[in-house]
């Protein structure tokens, strides 16, 4: 499911109710906005190993939204252990090897059209056990 990871890790279903009601107050105070995605990126996990990315424009209306959501459950708070702190990106695929990654890259940007669109709500997902082992919305919360 293409998603842009805000706060992780996350809680249990059954902690569900209890959290969202304390991210919808956040939400409440945050309006809805429009982002643009323009650009690919990628992140190496090491071993070679890459994450490619479109790269949400601009960056500070996510960052807002993710500092407001983390206040609520400050323990779910991997996203900003990376060097440089939380990066807003939408993951698109995996490649390994710096090459393939590259060229994956290239003509993924070489073919893609900009789109904008407005975030208007955050989702809660969840992920089904094995075997299925998908990851389905189990619901929203609207900004503003």
């Amino acid at each position: 499911m293409p998603h842009i990871t805000l706060l992780y890790p996350f809680r249990p279903v059954s902690d569900f109710d209890a959290v969202a009601e304390r991210l919808g107050q956040a939400c409440a105070a945050i309006a809805p906005f429009e982002i643009t995605l323009r650009r690919f990126d990628r992140f190496c996990h090491g071993r070679g190993r890459y994450t490619l990315w479109l790269a949400p424009e601009p960056p500070e209306v996510l960052s807002r939204l993710q500092s407001s959501l983390q206040a609520a459950v400050p323990d779910c708070d991997d996203v900003l252990q990376y060097p440089g702190g939380f990066s807003p990106h939408l993951s698109v695929g995996q490649a390994n090897g710096d090459d393939p990654a590259a060229d994956l890259q290239a003509r993924l940007q070489s073919g893609w059209q900009p789109v904008s669109f407005v975030i208007g709500q955050v989702s809660l997902i969840r992920r089904s056990p094995p075997p299925e082992d998908v990851f389905r919305v189990d619901r929203t919360i609207d900004l503003g």
